[in-house]
Formats: structure tokens, sequence, C-alpha cells
């Protein structure tokens, strides 16, 4: 009676057949693919982020220089490339690569959003809540070296993720994390603005919550004191 019932299930869900054909290694289930964004391209976003960590009139946040991860994914989803400056939380690496995801799949030619953008409209009772449980992120990928050429996927609704944009187009985006996420956005945004994919039909910067206020249409809240909007 076992074997019948696990070869129903097999039959019934042949992702888990795969499975175990292959000693349970799930990344056998995903099938690879090439970053669709050129290479030199997403080398020539990352390389800005030395720089942009090291701004003389710093970035806010709780570092300086800011220790952050970086990542890009191309228009698909597809993760093209991690790099990492200096002793970041391990946990921003997969933070980062949903800020990538989130921004490139929630901005178009006709309207960029940020990730920073997305916080009010998604707490309770704004009109995206929910968006946060609406594409996880597979936790397949959560150890350091892994995901490159697959869609790791996620979520993440405060600041650090921007689109890339070319010709007016977004062939991807940017996320970054390792700081407040209000220091994550600057450094998102001058990096993208630095490396010339900054073509967006709209501004997608931050803008911060009122003191006092409930948040509303696209804001998020301050992190600290050494906020700067980029």
């Amino acid at each position: 009676m076992h074997k019948i019932l696990v070869a129903m299930t097999m039959a019934m869900f042949p992702s888990l057949a795969t499975f175990a054909q292959t000693g349970g290694d799930p990344s056998d289930q995903y099938q690879r693919a090439s970053c669709q964004i050129p290479a030199q391209t997403v080398a020539h976003v990352q390389a800005q982020l030395a720089t942009v960590v090291m701004q003389p009139d710093h970035n806010g946040g709780l570092f300086s220089p800011n220790r952050m991860w970086s990542a890009i994914v191309d228009r698909v989803g597809t993760l093209c490339s991690v790099i990492v400056t200096g002793d970041a939380w391990p946990g921003s690496r997969a933070i980062a690569i949903a800020k990538a995801s989130t921004a490139n799949g929630f901005s178009n030619s006709a309207l960029a959003l940020s990730t920073a953008n997305l916080y009010a409209p998604t707490q309770p009772g704004g009109s995206l809540y929910g968006l946060n449980n609406s594409n996880p992120f597979n936790p397949r990928f959560l150890p350091q070296g892994t995901g490159i050429g697959y869609v790791p996927g996620g979520d993440i609704t405060f600041g650090g993720g921007v689109a890339l944009y070319s010709e007016g187009h977004v062939i991807g985006g940017l996320g970054v994390s390792g700081d407040t996420s209000c220091a994550d956005h600057a450094i998102a945004y001058r990096m993208r603005r630095l490396a010339g994919l900054n073509g967006t039909p709209n501004s997608d910067n931050i803008v911060y919550i009122p003191a006092g206020s409930e948040p509303s249409g696209f804001e998020q809240p301050h992190c600290g004191a050494t906020d700067i909007t980029p």
C-alpha cells in the first residue's frame, strides 16, 4: 500500500518525482538561464557601489562607509549579479535580491515604483495590502553563492530597490541592503544615476511621511536623523 501511495503522489506531483530522482537536490527542479542584461552593463552598475558608499556627504544610515549587498535582476527576474562591500549583514543578501525583484516587477515604461514608494500602499487598509505575500523569496537561494541564473523572487516594500531604465524601458532591477532602508534607497538611487540607467517616466525617489501623519500615497517613514533625499 505504501508503494502505491508513493507512486500516486509522484504521478500527481512531477516536481516531487524529480526531487526524489536527483537525490533530493532542489536546484535540479529549476532551469538555469542567462542574464538578459549585457555583462558590461551589469558590471558598470555594480562598480558604482564602491563609489557611492564613500560619498563625502554620506548616504545616511548606521554605518560610514555603508556596508552593503547589491543585487541585479533582469526583466524576467533572473538574478544577474550579487556583490558585497564591507562586513554587511548576511541576512541582507536575500533582501537585496528581493528588492531588485520587486522594483523590476512593479515598474514599467509608464510608471516607475521604487520599493520605498510601495511602503504606504502595502500597509493595512492600503490599496496594495497583501502584496508582500504575493511572491515569496525562494529559500533554496538563501545560501551565499547561490541564485545566479535563477529567479529567486521575493517582495520587499521598503527602501532600497529601483528599476533600471534604458531608452525608456525597464531592463531589470537593482536592490541594495545592509543599512537602514532609507540609506539603502539613497545608495541604490545614486548607483543607478551614476550608471546612467535612471531614465524613469516619473520620479521614484523616496518620499518621507511627515511627522505625526499616517502613511498615504507612495510614502515611507523616516529611519533616523541622518536620512537624506538623494
